[in-house]
């Protein structure tokens, strides 16, 4: 009897690979930068119908971010989240967020 009747032939050697779901690992930064040391830039998208203000990139801690994120919902009165090393906020609110982010010290590009 052979030992896999369901085999067909497939070589996958020389580091060959019929897996699929791996993933590349992106490098990231994790470099932890001061506010003042930020070079931040907005950026809109529109999904299902509606715009997301993103400003990005942030080098911070993962709660760093989370806390930064939710100081700026409660003063801007909008919705919010981290993704990553970006900030997402629901509406077309660039201005606003400027000016709340420099007076916490950041800065943007210019």
């Amino acid at each position: 009897m052979k030992e896999n009747l369901f085999e067909m032939g497939a070589n996958f050697d020389d580091d060959w690979s019929s897996d699929n779901k791996e993933k590349s690992v992106q490098k990231t930064s994790t470099e932890i930068k001061e506010p003042n040391k930020h070079q931040l830039h907005f950026a809109k998208e529109k999904r299902r119908g509606k715009i997301v203000t993103i400003v990005k990139p942030f080098y911070l801690s993962k709660s760093d971010l989370q806390a930064l994120v939710k100081t700026l919902k409660k003063k801007l009165g909008t919705g919010g989240t981290v993704k990553e090393n970006t900030l997402e906020f629901q509406g077309d609110i660039p201005d606003i967020l400027r000016q709340q982010l420099e007076a916490l010290g950041y800065r943007f590009k210019k």
